[in-house]
């Protein structure tokens, strides 16, 4: 796989659990990376420092076209264009019947998981154009495709990122510009061990082909290949990183 010296990257929702994993696996191989997040970003990007890579943080609440803008800002100021994006950011799913789901929530859900992503590609789309090389990875989820019971607007909400994923790709390729989207199972993440249950990680697990429960790490792998020069014919996708849960769709 080839490096990534010389390019920059952005990725949101980086404080922790997967986000984090996805800033230190990108520094690794040689980007620079600017985390963002609603969280301070502190540790990792001294974590990323203390092994020699490339990272500084920024605070953004990616449902605002403000603070959006001002990540933009940001990346050019200190590094240039971005090159690489990760819509890493998410809100985890709080399971409740149909019924009792309010408009409130409802919104709120589609603010983080995808209408932040449609402010973030528009705001990085120039840069990339410039370059005429980007990669934009948006996280979408395999309950897309499984639609779990009591959790309407999250399924909605990244199966929405499976469309917008593909629409970009279909503009943004005569540019140079791959667009594609990763669907894990459930990650052992702070965020996550909120929602689930030891034993409903446990559970997930058992029906898995590849029967352990999954950690950040197993998605830097898929990652780092879709922000290489290697992934160059591969656009509009979603690859399901789960263990096997979904293999077909």
């Amino acid at each position: 796989m080839s490096s990534l010296e010389g390019k920059v990257a952005v990725v949101t929702g980086s404080a922790r659990g997967i986000g984090a994993e996805f800033v230190r696996a990108l520094a690794r191989a040689g980007a620079a990376v600017l985390a963002a997040d609603i969280l301070r970003t502190d540790e990792v990007v001294e974590e990323v420092r203390g092994l020699g890579g490339n990272a500084i943080g920024a605070h953004c609440d990616v449902t605002l076209a403000r603070d959006v803008a001002a990540l933009a800002k940001t990346c050019t100021e200190n590094f240039g264009p971005a090159h690489i994006l990760v819509n890493n950011a998410g809100l985890h799913p709080s399971p409740q019947p149909f019924e009792d789901l309010t408009f409130e929530y409802w919104r709120r859900t589609m603010a983080v998981n995808l209408d932040s992503m449609f402010l973030t590609i528009q705001a990085f789309l120039p840069g990339m154009k410039h370059h005429r090389w980007g990669r934009i990875v948006n996280m979408s989820s395999s309950s897309a495709n499984t639609a779990p019971p009591m959790g309407a607007p999250y399924v909605a909400s990244k199966l929405g990122i499976v469309g917008l994923t593909r629409a970009a790709a279909t503009e943004f390729g005569p540019h140079g510009i791959t667009v594609n989207a990763i669907s894990p199972n459930p990650v052992r993440t702070p965020g996550a061990d909120g929602a689930l249950s030891e034993d409903m990680f446990q559970m997930i697990a058992a029906a898995q082909p590849v029967p352990r429960v999954m950690e950040p790490q197993d998605l830097s792998g898929t990652l780092l290949f879709l922000c290489s020069d290697a992934s160059s014919f591969i656009t509009g996708q979603n690859l399901h990183v789960d263990g096997g849960t979904v293999r077909a769709g």
